[in-house]
């Protein structure tokens, strides 16, 4: 058989639209320990000893003590419980184990702060090793009495060599009773941000420019009751005023990472926040009925947008001025619920019409969100109310990503609700929510970045009403037990942290994209390539997808212009599909550039199996 030519036309005559400046994104929710074990970098785990009620979940004797939980004296009506420590001998206490251990790097500032009451004279604070044989760092503060009192402290390391092989304890000068609550300890921070966050996965999302973050999740934002909703007015102001409530993935979120905080993640990476409000629902069924039921639902909504965009001189807006930040926040999306085509009731178009209403009478120009989109049947739709963006979720094999992008989103009415694509992500085989999953390693492979970068080539194509998209889900703790869903697209332990292949393409395809659509076309080969231009420099960005085995030499053409810069630049990322990245190789599936010479308006450029390739023209 005689092998079809491949020729990429790109008409640069005209754009045929405006490439979304909020196209590329960022989602994010507590799973598989995304904020606690994860960005937020507090390293005490249970710091407030609520995980458990009957036992102090990850605190370890010291020296022959005897632990328990007390709640008869506690400090507020929040921090309920207290862990009593009966040191029976100098030098006693207690260890925390951390999340899987503490972080321990050369030269560095951890502060220390807990609230503390009791008989046991001063108190040390070290970071050690689990066997007790190596102290990293250690500082003496002063003694405790019969009150409670809050100690902060800085401990410091020396020349130590990066490990996670350590526990924090806490020790008495004598022997007595002492009670502890709120103990937390923090590395240096992005920013340097008080309860901030860890800096190598601020520089790993940073890195991806991201337009907007997509907060604060998905089932998180419902959780399993309604009792166990992100309740965002439980999450601001002083730790020691929150509760923290239960994640619906299975273990206690300490609302460390508050609304508040979630605010300063999007100001950090110079990003929008896209907000989601809880509606009603939540994933064990339980739904608030349309009408007077909903009412204080929608009202909690509309106080949550003013938290975020209102004036010192609204009640809200002064609450956030009095947490630390003055400036409101730029909001342009709000999210009603999350995957709402869950709910039997069929109550989301009445809830979803009064949240629209609501918002509309308050905040004309707020553009708000349905979670149902055109992938779900009709039945579930919203149809009272036409809403401003639809919200998509595709978790896919990438051997359909691939078949299914070339035309995806050409059937789609560009007149119509803009498309938010909130999750998306390939996977080889396995479905993530099958057991055998599980068995997988928790950041994909190159395979499922072929289908990620097929999906986003389709999406960016039509980014003109294709308005947002994210991946999902962002993080993963590789720990035993710190995993729930895979694939993910960074992996970490306390230490050390990396992007997967599929983090590398999109990374490709988020930081360079133009302001302006360009028609493009592909023959002799289903079309998985996208083509964006600058219009300030007349860049063009050509990138494109080759799934296959073989390489394959395509003639690009270029119409509408009369010349290009002989000398282009050409990053690829390729690689056979099995290999993947890990914390132990965690560049193994990296993209190179090199540049190329004798570019003119048709010129060919052969790409590689197995390939994601941008191609910058000028």
């Amino acid at each position: 058989m005689k092998k079809q030519n491949l020729t990429l036309t790109i008409d640069a005559t005209k754009a045929t639209g405006k490439v979304s400046p909020l196209h590329y994104g960022l989602m994010t929710e507590e799973i598989n320990y995304s904020y606690d074990g994860g960005l937020y970098a507090e390293l005490v785990r249970n710091r407030a000893f609520l995980d458990d009620a009957k036992n102090p979940a990850h605190w370890l004797s010291v020296g022959g003590a005897t632990l328990a939980l007390d709640t008869a004296l506690p400090v507020n009506a929040v921090l309920t419980t207290s862990l009593r420590v009966e040191a029976t001998a100098a030098g006693a206490g207690v260890a925390n184990d951390g999340y899987w251990g503490f972080p321990i790097t050369p030269n560095t500032s951890y502060k220390a702060s807990l609230y503390a009451r009791g008989s046991v004279g001063a108190l040390t604070l070290t970071l050690q090793s689990r066997d007790g044989k190596t102290v990293y760092a250690q500082m003496r503060v002063s003694a405790v009495g019969e009150s409670w009192k809050k100690i902060t402290a800085t401990l410091k390391t020396g020349k130590v060599a990066p490990t996670t092989d350590a526990i924090f304890t806490i020790t008495a000068e004598k022997p007595g009773t002492l009670w502890l609550s709120l103990v937390s300890l923090f590395p240096p921070t992005w920013n340097n941000r008080p309860n901030g966050f860890r800096k190598d996965l601020m520089q790993l999302m940073v890195d991806l420019k991201p337009a907007f973050l997509r907060f604060p999740g998905g089932n998180y934002l419902e959780g399993n009751t309604i009792a166990e909703r992100f309740d965002w007015k439980k999450t601001i102001g002083p730790l020691e005023t929150r509760p923290g409530h239960p994640c619906p993935w299975g273990y206690r979120s300490t609302d460390g990472m508050g609304l508040l905080e979630f605010l300063l993640w999007c100001e950090d990476m110079g990003a929008e926040p896209v907000l989601g409000v809880y509606a009603g629902y939540s994933l064990r069924g339980e739904f608030v009925k349309p009408g007077p039921d909903l009412e204080p639902y929608v009202q909690e909504a509309l106080e949550e947008i003013e938290y975020i965009t209102g004036s010192v001189s609204t009640k809200w807006g002064a609450q956030r001025a009095k947490d630390g930040h003055p400036k409101p926040f730029k909001l342009q999306y709000v999210e009603v619920g999350n995957e709402d085509f869950f709910d039997r009731s069929g109550s989301y178009d009445g809830r979803f019409a009064q949240f629209y209403d609501a918002i509309k009478a308050k905040y004309p120009h707020l553009k708000v969100v349905s979670t149902v989109g055109n992938e779900q049947p009709a039945s579930k739709r919203v149809k009272s109310r036409k809403p401003d963006a639809l919200d998509e979720h595709y978790y896919r094999k990438a051997a359909d990503f691939i078949r299914d992008s070339p035309t995806h989103f050409d059937r789609y009415d560009r007149k119509g609700p803009e498309i938010f694509v909130g999750e998306w992500a390939a996977h080889e085989e396995i479905a993530p929510w099958l057991p055998p999953s599980r068995n997988l390693p928790a950041t994909p492979s190159m395979k499922a970045a072929l289908g990620d970068a097929a999906f986003m080539t389709a999406m960016e194509r039509h980014s003109d009403f294709v308005t947002m998209q994210c991946y999902a889900p962002l993080f993963v703790n590789i720990n035993p037990g710190g995993r729930q869903w895979r694939p993910d697209l960074i992996g970490y332990d306390a230490l050390r942290s990396y992007g997967a292949p599929s983090y590398y393409a999109l990374k490709l395809f988020s930081t360079s994209v133009g302001d302006e659509l360009l028609k493009v076309s592909l023959t002799g080969a289903p079309l998985l390539a996208s083509v964006t231009r600058q219009s300030k420099t007349g860049k063009v960005f050509v990138k494109y997808v080759n799934p296959g085995e073989t390489p394959q030499a395509v003639t690009i053409q270029l119409t509408g212009v009369k010349s290009v810069k002989p000398e282009a630049t050409v990053t690829t990322l390729a690689s056979p599909p099995d290999e993947t990245n890990s914390m132990e190789k965690p560049s193994k599936v990296v993209p190179k550039t090199i540049k190329i010479r004798g570019v003119k308006p048709e010129f060919v450029y052969t790409f590689p199996p197995y390939s994601i390739t941008l191609i910058e023209l000028a």
